[in-house]
C-alpha cells in the first residue's frame, strides 16, 4: 500500500532543526560582529589617515561638478582640478578675512555691552526675589576667582593640548587638500581600476556600490548646503535688522554648523542668542530666540523632509543618533562625518537587499556596466587547456552581429552558486 502523505516529524526533530538553525545563524552573526570590531579597531588605529581620506572625499564631491564642466571644455584633468581647488581656497580665505574684519570691528562694542550686561545681572540678583546683598555677590565672585586660580595648571595643560591639536589640524587640512586634488584629477579612473583588479563580477558589484555611495554623499552635501544657506540668510537677516553685532560672522557660523544636522543648528542658534543677550539685552535675545526657532521649524518640517528624503532616505532619529555617536567618539569631526558615513552604510544595506530580493524572486540581477560574469561548470578535456568558466559559450551565445545585441540577456546571467541543473548537464558531458 502506497500513500503520498509525507511522514510526520516528531517534536524533538522539529525542535532540533530550529536549534540547529539558530546556532548556525548565531555563529554567523558572531563572525560578522568580530569582523566589524576588527574593522573598527583598524579605523581607530589609522584615524590620522582615515580622517583626511573621508574629508577629501567630501571635498571632492563639492569640487567635482565645476571640474567636470572645465574638463568638458577641453581643460586637462590636472589643470581643471588645480583651478577649481585654488578657486575654492581663495573663496574660503576671502570669507575668513571678511569674518575677521567684522569681528575686530565689533570687539569694543561687545566689550562695552558685556560690561553693561554684567552690571544688569548683578542689579537683578540684588533685587527681588533673590535679594542678594553686595557682600554675598563679592563672596561668590571671590570663590569663583579662587577656583579659577587653582585651575591654572589644568588650563595651561589644556592650552598646550589645544596648540598640539591645532598643529595636527593644519597637517590634516593640508593632507585633505592634496588628496582632494588627486581624487578630483584621477577620480574617473578609479572605478575601471576596481573592475580590472577585482574582475568583472565582484568588481561590478563594488563599482556599483561605490557609484551609489558617491552619488548619495554628493547629494547630501549639496542638499545640506542649500538648507544651511537658507538658515544663514534668514537668521543673519534677523540679527542685522535687530542690530545685533557680529551678524555676518554669526550667519557664516550658522552656515558652517548646518553641515552637522540638528546639533549644529542648535549650537549656532545658542551662540546667537547669547551674543544678543550680552550686547542688546533680554528683549532682543528673546526675539532672536523666536526667529531661530521659527527658522528651525521651517528647516525641519519643510526643507529637510522635502530635500533630504530624496537623497538620504534616513529617519530623523537615525540622523540624531548618528550625530550623537559620532561626536561622542570622535568629537567635531565625528559629528560632521556621522551622517555621510551612515548614509553610505544605508546604501550598502539597500544594495544587498536588492540582491537578496532578486535571488529570492529568481529574476535577473541589476544592470551593471560592464555586465556581471556568467558562472557555470565547464567540462575539461584531458590534455587541453582549461576552459574559462566566465567566457561566453559559442553554442549558446553567438558573437555580436548586426542582428544581435552585444549586451548579454540578463535572464541568462547567473551570479553566485551554480544552479543544480548546470552541474547535472556538466556531469553528463
Amino acid at each position: 500500500m502506497t500513500t503520498t502523505e509525507h511522514p510526520r516529524r516528531g517534536r524533538g526533530r522539529a525542535i532540533g532543526e530550529g536549534v540547529t538553525w539558530a546556532a548556525r545563524w548565531s555563529l554567523r552573526l558572531i563572525l560578522v560582529g568580530a569582523g566589524a570590531v576588527v574593522l573598527w579597531l583598524l579605523i581607530a588605529a589609522l584615524w590620522s589617515v582615515v580622517l583626511p581620506v573621508f574629508l577629501a572625499v567630501i571635498v571632492a564631491t563639492v569640487l567635482w561638478p565645476p571640474t567636470a564642466w572645465l574638463r568638458r571644455h577641453r581643460f586637462p584633468p590636472a589643470l581643471a582640478a588645480a583651478t577649481v581647488l585654488i578657486a575654492g581656497i581663495v573663496v574660503l580665505a576671502a570669507m575668513v578675512a571678511l569674518i575677521s574684519t567684522s569681528v575686530s570691528g565689533s570687539v569694543n562694542q561687545i566689550a562695552a555691552s558685556a560690561t553693561t550686561g554684567i552690571q544688569s545681572i548683578r542689579d537683578w540678583l540684588a533685587g527681588p526675589p533673590l535679594n542678594l546683598g553686595q557682600s554675598q555677590l563679592d563672596e561668590y565672585i571671590q570663590q569663583a576667582t579662587a577656583q579659577l586660580q587653582q585651575s591654572v595648571s589644568t588650563i595651561a595643560t589644556s592650552v598646550l593640548t589645544g596648540v598640539g591639536g591645532i598643529a595636527s589640524g593644519v597637517v590634516t587640512a593640508l593632507l585633505t587638500l592634496v588628496l582632494a586634488f588627486l581624487f578630483v584629477k584621477d577620480g574617473p579612473r578609479f572605478l575601471p581600476w576596481v573592475r580590472a583588479v577585482a574582475g568583472p563580477g565582484a568588481g561590478g558589484h563594488v563599482a556599483e556600490v561605490l557609484r551609489r555611495v558617491w552619488k548619495t554623499v554628493g547629494d547630501f552635501i549639496r542638499t545640506q548646503a542649500i538648507v544651511s544657506l537658507v538658515d544663514a540668510v534668514l537668521i543673519g537677516a534677523g540679527l542685522f535688522i535687530l542690530g545685533v553685532p557680529l551678524a555676518l560672522p554669526l550667519a557664516v557660523l550658522t552656515f558652517i554648523a548646518g553641515f552637522v544636522p540638528i546639533v549644529g543648528a542648535i549650537v549656532a542658534g545658542t551662540l546667537g542668542v547669547l551674543v544678543a543677550l550680552v550686547s542688546n539685552g533680554f528683549t532682543t535675545a528673546l526675539i532672536v530666540l523666536v526667529i531661530i526657532v521659527a527658522v528651525q521649524q521651517i528647516e525641519g518640517n519643510l526643507l529637510q523632509p522635502m530635500l533630504q528624503s530624496r537623497s538620504l532616505g534616513l529617519h530623523a532619529a537615525v540622523v540624531l543618533l548618528a550625530v550623537t555617536g559620532g561626536s561622542t567618539l570622535y568629537g567635531i569631526a565625528g559629528a560632521f562625518l556621522a551622517v555621510p558615513v551612515v548614509a553610505a552604510i544605508a546604501v550598502i544595506v539597500r544594495y544587498l537587499g536588492e540582491r537578496i530580493d532578486e535571488r529570492v524572486a529568481g529574476g535577473a540581477p541589476p544592470q551593471i556596466a560592464p555586465p556581471l560574469e556568467t558562472v557555470a561548470t565547464v567540462a575539461a578535456t584531458p590534455g587541453e587547456p582549461v576552459p574559462d568558466a566566465t567566457a561566453p559559450d559559442p553554442a549558446t551565445d553567438p558573437p555580436p552581429g548586426p542582428d544581435t545585441d552585444p549586451t548579454p540577456d540578463p535572464a541568462t546571467r547567473t551570479d553566485g552558486p551554480v544552479p543544480p541543473e548546470h552541474e547535472d548537464a556538466a556531469g553528463k558531458e
